[in-house]
């Protein structure tokens, strides 16, 4: 997450010891407002999630992964 500035409570460390976005059980990401379906650090989320774009066939991918 390099130089991200996403508030700590919403990362964890994988078992590489690298830091990621915490996921909640049920697999999606814990800044994600359910009832939304929107980023709820949306001006701070990481770089990786800024690459994608919603809809586009990477981000239905990534969806499809976790239903």
């Amino acid at each position: 997450m390099g130089d991200d500035d996403i508030p700590a409570e919403l990362t964890e460390q994988d078992r590489w010891d690298g830091w990621v976005m915490a996921r909640l059980d049920d697999g999606w990401c814990a800044a994600l407002d359910r009832d939304t379906m929107l980023c709820t650090i949306y001006e701070r989320r990481p770089m990786i999630c800024s690459d994608y774009q919603v809809g586009d066939s990477d981000c239905i991918g990534e969806r499809l992964l976790l239903i």
